[in-house]
């Protein structure tokens, strides 16, 4: 598949806005390997190759093990997981698939047991910007590197 269009060069102010959300995760103290789950997790759900291979990628780097990657698309089935990390797995899956119906109360209340609003804010900034680089990444055919 051709790529449609690169981002960064058509129209760098927008690429540099999703950027500006990238810098706030960043600084906003949200572990690094957790957030990296965030980004496979969502980019699982959505199908996006190219973000998948990315996060794989810097979750290693970050500490992550192959094992845990291998496995985070049945998350459920194993215990390989702790209590915060499936939190945060479930409420990225419900905002994700936020087409399917609203945040349920459950899903908000296990990830808000773990983390102050404050994180839950960051971590739910998180699955907005990975949604928003999964969409812009495959309508745009972003290779692979």
């Amino acid at each position: 598949m051709a790529q449609r269009l690169n981002l960064p060069e058509i129209d760098p102010a927008a690429f540099q806005a999703m950027l500006g959300i990238e810098k706030y995760l960043a600084e906003s103290g949200l572990d690094k390997k957790l957030f990296e789950l965030i980004k496979i997790r969502a980019s699982q759900i959505n199908g996006c190759a190219y973000c998948i291979n990315m996060h794989a990628r810097d979750a290693i780097k970050a500490g992550e093990t192959a094992q845990r990657i291998f496995l985070l698309n049945a998350w459920r089935e194993t215990d390989l997981f702790t209590e915060k990390e499936k939190a945060v797995l479930a409420l990225t899956e419900a905002m994700t698939l936020i087409a399917n119906g609203p945040v349920s109360d459950e899903v908000y209340d296990a990830a808000s047991a773990h983390f102050t609003s404050k994180e839950i804010a960051s971590v739910m900034m998180a699955i907005v910007a990975i949604n928003g680089w999964n969409r812009i990444t495959i309508t745009s055919r972003t290779p692979l590197d």
